[in-house]
């Protein structure tokens, strides 16, 4: 059932504030921020983020919140409670009440926004369906801040469905939750998420580990400077020529075998919270990992031992692609098929790499041409993992990240240049041994 507006003189207040606030250019230069209601569907229940403007539930909520915000929480948690769950009541279709639970209450300084800086109660609460009842469809019955500023909405978004395909990358409005003002009531809002299926997030798990590599600059780099020196034998502690193709192959299919079997293990005992390592060592290494595997292009220093280096790097990687699905927080099985698609995305992924990239590096590796592509490739790869290094102990940007994250919206074109290199210097190879002479 919508809430119905309570006719009070305090009401009526809120009324005459809210019609001021909307007045443009009359009384303020923006417009006042709204709530934002983020729900992430579980099997067993729906946890809500509630992220609400302290400015509009000072006015609401007829409490001092939104002057000195250190302390309001020490002063007001249980008010603040009390409220939030006297005005959220979700129900199933059956008319059956769910239990709300309020896990945890903050305050947050919002910096960017169309209505500029302001501050806002940030909550999280846990929606418990009644038994038997499903978690994908229920109404909404909330009017936090609407039911006294009536010109206030809230917007509604699923951040998580594991079975729709949405896992938090993007979160999906499902409505907004205003006041219908010839009716004077506050309407429900449905949500009914039943489409979804174990399928269908597997699926998006795939997409996901696809995205992951597509994505990550770092991933990439590192799976390419270690096919730069794959092709060459060593001679003198140095890189010497091609080795033939069936070497080539198999060493490349060493390494990338190394490298998928390092990063699965991590990936495995990250994901389902054996083993969890904070993420910014993680990133390190991971930075450190291409420097070291550039180093390694440019003069071996680990040579005979690729592949067990190569799983070491294998296992640092794992540790970052696990922090992804760690944070979905989903049960047992749909943990499982998440690591298992998200691993599949992965390597669909290096093939691709490996299959657009490998062919051009052999044909090179034939050629005089080739030391200097591996240099070049190696010293470039060297500065970018060294201002990574930077960057990540520092947690700020440097130009050269800068420049290596717009350079990589030109990968496409960087391969069609590698092509027509390797397939120049062919054959200018070719027509150097039909033209002796020259």
């Amino acid at each position: 059932m919508p809430y119905s507006i309570n006719f009070s003189r305090r009401t009526i207040i809120r009324w005459l504030i809210s019609a001021l606030i909307i007045l443009p250019g009359k009384v303020l230069a923006h417009p006042m921020p709204n709530s934002f209601v983020l729900l992430d569907i579980k099997s067993d229940g729906v946890t809500a983020e509630l992220q609400l403007p302290l400015s509009e539930l000072q006015l609401a909520f007829g409490h001092d919140v939104n002057q000195h915000t250190n302390t309001l929480l020490t002063r007001l948690s249980p008010q603040l409670r009390e409220y939030l769950l006297a005005h959220i009541h979700p129900v199933s279709p059956d008319g059956r009440r769910w239990t709300v639970t309020v896990r945890d209450l903050q305050v947050q300084p919002v910096e960017e926004s169309a209505s500029g800086p302001y501050q806002e109660l940030t909550a999280h609460l846990w929606l418990q369906p009644p038994a038997g009842a499903s978690t994908k469809d229920f109404t909404l019955n909330y009017d936090v801040i609407i039911h006294q500023l009536v010109t206030h909405k809230a917007l509604v978004s699923i951040r998580q469905d594991w079975e729709n395909g949405n896992y938090g990358e993007q979160p999906t409005e499902v409505g907004v939750i205003r006041l219908d003002v010839p009716n004077w009531t506050i309407p429900p809002l449905h949500i009914n998420q039943s489409g979804g299926s174990l399928w269908r997030g597997f699926k998006s798990m795939v997409g996901l580990g696809i995205q992951h590599i597509a994505e990550g600059t770092d991933h990439l780099l590192f799976l390419l400077v270690l096919l730069l020196p794959a092709p060459l034998l060593v001679r003198q502690k140095r890189w010497g020529t091609f080795g033939g193709l069936k070497y080539s192959t198999l060493r490349l299919l060493k390494v990338v075998t190394a490298f998928t079997i390092g990063h699965s293990i991590t990936l495995l005992a990250g994901a389902s919270g054996w083993l969890r390592l904070p993420g910014q060592p993680v990133e390190i290494l991971i930075a450190i990992s291409i420097l070291v595997s550039a180093i390694h292009a440019l003069r071996p220093i680990f040579s005979g031992r690729e592949t067990w280096i190569t799983a070491g790097f294998g296992l640092i990687h794992g540790m970052a692609f696990a922090s992804t699905l760690a944070n979905l927080d989903l049960d047992a099985g749909r943990m499982g098929l998440s690591i298992l698609g998200f691993n599949i995305g992965i390597e669909l992924m290096q093939l691709l790499v490996i299959v657009l990239t490998a062919p051009w590096l052999i044909l090179l590796s034939r050629t005089a041409v080739y030391p200097y592509v591996r240099i070049a490739g190696a010293i470039l790869a060297a500065i970018a993992a060294s201002a990574w290094v930077m960057q990540r102990i520092s947690d700020k940007a440097n130009l050269v990240t800068d420049l290596v994250q717009n350079i990589t919206k030109y990968a496409p074109w960087m391969l069609f240049v590698l092509g027509v290199i390797a397939l120049l210097s062919v054959g200018w190879e070719w027509y150097k041994n039909k033209m002796p002479h020259l």
